[in-house]
């Protein structure tokens, strides 16, 4: 009898981040505004790079990557996020729930990858500086950028695959989007060796990718603190200022959010931590990187002068 009453859910209902109509309004233009400068801001960075010979450089190369990933990412999932804002039963299909959770899962692991692996482009830079050019050649940056995406696809497919398909009522999401923790709130039969899995692989991807970046760093500090010039200890701090200043946020959010108990989570503060990781990093990144760096804000003077006089 107990299995007769279940129902199995074939959609889901996302209560989003207030029902409030004002707020509803208050939200969708600064999501809008969010989704804006993220595209912007981001596809700019990546013409830039692709215009500019000066920009052809490995750590443009990673971050022409990571400009594309947050793209995809805030697309995934914003536009969707929109349409709620003005829709009386904000709903998603169970493929599409799936299909947008995998997404984020896949393209959250790129990112805490290519952040990795951009530290240890620094490293090589200013660690081996007259070896930078022929450890850091092209075809070996786009190895390491293959590696990134593919080791994400393996990494995100065994969590994807260990999530139970068949979910029982209520079909209610208590989130703004199909996000992992919340989708697994709603599985009727005991979530324990789902969640070690997902434990698991947070601290492959997480923990891992981030000791490595502490390692790298402690490496380059030591390098720094070496150099007899101040001016270029100024620069080697600089360039790897807006590279720390993205892995803080971003690993910082998304620990808290993978790492910790979950019996200790609470939904408000799980949407909170979902829209700094999901949608203020992403738009942080090409301006921290364009404000701090010196030859990105010269490639776009020079740009805008040549539209300016054309």
């Amino acid at each position: 009898m107990g299995a007769d009453n279940e129902s199995v859910v074939t959609d889901f209902i996302l209560l989003g981040l207030s029902n409030h109509p004002r707020v509803k309004i208050v939200l969708f233009v600064l999501f809008s505004l969010l989704y804006l400068i993220t595209l912007v801001g981001n596809g700019l960075l990546i013409l830039l790079t692709t215009m500019d010979p000066r920009l052809h450089t490995p750590m443009y190369f990673f971050l022409s990557n990571l400009s594309f990933l947050d793209i995809c990412y805030t697309t995934s999932t914003m536009p969707q996020m929109l349409v709620h804002c003005f829709s009386a039963r904000p709903s998603i299909s169970f493929g599409s729930c799936f299909a947008q959770m995998y997404i984020s899962l896949y393209l959250g692991t790129t990112e805490c990858l290519l952040l990795a692996a951009m530290a240890y482009d620094r490293w090589v830079a200013i660690c081996n500086p007259l070896r930078y050019m022929l450890i850091m050649n092209k075809g070996v940056c786009v190895a390491i950028a293959a590696v990134c995406w593919g080791s994400a696809f393996l990494l995100t497919i065994v969590p994807s695959l260990a999530m139970p398909v068949r979910l029982c009522g209520p079909n209610i999401i208590n989130h703004f989007l199909c996000e992992a923790v919340a989708v697994l709130k709603l599985v009727c039969s005991d979530t324990r060796n789902n969640q070690i899995v997902m434990f698991l692989t947070s601290v492959v991807t997480l923990l891992l990718p981030f000791g490595f970046i502490l390692v790298t760093y402690t490496r380059i500090l030591a390098a720094v603190l070496r150099m007899h010039s101040a001016e270029n200890r100024a620069k080697a701090f600089s360039t790897c200022g807006s590279h720390i200043t993205i892995v803080a946020l971003f690993y910082g959010t998304a620990m808290f959010m993978y790492l910790r108990p979950q019996t200790k989570s609470s939904a408000n503060q799980d949407k909170v931590i979902a829209v700094i990781y999901g949608a203020v990093t992403p738009m942080l990144n090409p301006l921290i990187y364009s404000l701090r760096n010196k030859d990105v804000k010269q490639v776009l003077r020079k740009v805008a002068g040549r539209k300016a006089y054309s």
